[in-house]
């Protein structure tokens, strides 16, 4: 299946090529651990996830660099109010902050490549399908990150430690894959990659946040998306039966209750 823009993310391509939206759908990152009973329902349409409000202002200022936001705003009329069709004050915020960014020239630099370039490639077993933010060919790899707060610090409890927004939400492993994605492609050296990030706060923060030049940031992350390949295989060809996590929003809106809890064992699931 030859992906465009078109098709790129309908069901018959999600089912042939594995994403990294999908790989953490099945495995998930250090915020939510990874349902794959709620992976397999989304690829067969049967589970479709809420879009809230911080996707769709990540979605506008994505639209905005991709030069499509006047299609995005057709397509989403939830974004004006109903009394004056103006724009809600979030989404005029967000105008203001892609104002700012606009005069800094380092970040314009860094988003000023190629937009949503469509790559795929064979990788660990799997065809794998990516979209490049900014492409700058033989130079750079960028993604656009529209994050609440650049400086915020989260606790993984699991390992005792505080972790940075690009680990928190898996954006190390985005930009592990899509690396050799692209190398694939190219048959070149890898790239480096860069977050172009950018906050909401109320004076809001940008950086453009970068990877260990030598790829031992993605080393042990691509240790474990190897591992993790063959059995996201089988699961999409139906060879084995998907685990249920038990406490994401899938999970609780198709349980059937078999026995009682026991009280102290509500906060452990």
């Amino acid at each position: 299946m030859f992906l465009t823009e078109a098709n790129y993310y309908s069901q018959e391509a999600n089912q042939e090529y594995l994403s990294v939206s999908q790989y953490k759908d099945f495995c998930g990152t250090m915020k939510q651990r990874g349902c794959e009973a709620r992976a397999i329902a989304k690829l067969r349409g049967e589970w479709v996830d809420e879009i809230t409000e911080a996707m769709l202002l990540g979605s506008y200022i994505d639209a905005h660099f991709e030069g499509t936001l006047n299609l995005f705003k057709a397509k989403h009329p939830e974004i004006f109010r109903k009394t004056d069709a103006e724009l809600y004050a979030k989404f005029q915020k967000t105008n203001d902050t892609i104002q700012m960014l606009e005069r800094d020239e380092m970040f314009m630099f860094y988003m000023s490549g190629e937009k949503q370039v469509i790559l795929t490639a064979e990788l660990f077993g799997a065809k794998w399908k990516c979209k490049l933010d900014s492409y700058l060919r033989k130079r750079a790899i960028v993604d656009l990150k529209y994050v609440k707060d650049i400086r915020e610090r989260f606790f993984v409890k699991d390992e005792g430690t505080y972790v940075s927004f690009v680990e928190w939400w898996g954006y190390d492993i985005q930009a592990a894959i899509y690396r050799e994605i692209e190398a694939i492609c190219s048959g070149e050296e890898r790239l480096s990659v860069y977050l172009a990030a950018v906050d909401k706060k109320k004076v809001p923060n940008r950086e453009i946040v970068g990877f260990a030049e030598n790829g031992t940031d993605f080393a042990p992350i691509l240790y474990e998306v190897e591992k993790n390949v063959p059995r996201i295989l089988q699961l999409k060809a139906g060879e084995v039966e998907p685990v249920r996590c038990g406490v994401c929003d899938y999970c609780v809106a198709t349980k059937k209750l078999t026995q009682p809890v026991y009280f102290r064992d509500l906060i452990e699931v």
